[in-house]
This record gives C-alpha cells, structure tokens and sequence, in this order.
C-alpha cells in the first residue's frame, strides 16, 4: 500500500468513527475528541487510541469494541487494534465551540468532568 493509499484508509477510518455515537451525549466519538490517533501502516493494520469521557463509564469495554469490529469492516483494514487510555483525562475543554454549542455548553457556565459522570 502507498502513501495515498494509506491516507484514504485513513480518512474512510475516520468517516466511520464519525458514525459511532457515545450513548449518554449525543455525538460521534470523533466530535467528542475521544479519539486521541489514528494509524495506519502499509499492510492495512489500524491503530487507534481513544477514550471514554469517564473512567467509570458504562461503556468503557463496549465502545472500544464497537470501534474494533466497525473499522476491520472497511475494505483494506486487515486488522484494528483499539488502545482504551486515560492519558489525557478527557475534558469538555478537549470540544470545539460547534460541539460545545450543539450540546448546549455555550455561555458562561463553568463545567466540570464531574457533569459528564455516569
């Protein structure tokens, strides 16, 4: 695979990272930046680290395996390995103004990782 070719892996990995949505908010785990990289090498093998919102989220084994079984769907993929970390903690600060307007954390509340507890 070349150079090229890696990158429309890439960016269809990441189209279907789009269409996978954390239960409790809704967007797409890559709006929520709870993808940390994605990479992909000359043999069509995936790498992907990523984060839940919480280390006590419900979802913490599910999602990664969502992610898993979605992406070794996509022609080219010959294998996904999904990295669950919680190096950065993620934070609301990690959103963009779209996302945080689209959740309705615009304004001038102050917001805690607390608020996004289970």
């Amino acid at each position: 695979m070349n150079q090229e070719d890696i990158n429309t892996l890439r960016e269809t990995v990441i189209s279907v990272l789009k269409t996978i949505y954390d239960p409790e908010i809704p967007l797409d785990i890559w709006t929520l930046h709870l993808v940390y990289g994605v990479d992909v090498d000359a043999d069509g093998n995936v790498k992907i680290v990523m984060t839940v919102t919480a280390p006590n989220c419900p979802v913490a084994e599910v999602l990664p395996a969502e992610v898993k079984q979605k992406v070794e769907a996509i022609m080219g993929v010959r294998k996904a390995d999904v990295e669950l970390t919680f190096d950065p903690v993620w934070s609301i600060d990690m959103l963009t103004d779209e996302a945080k307007a689209e959740l309705g954390l615009d304004g001038d509340y102050n917001y805690s990782p607390s608020d996004f507890l289970y």
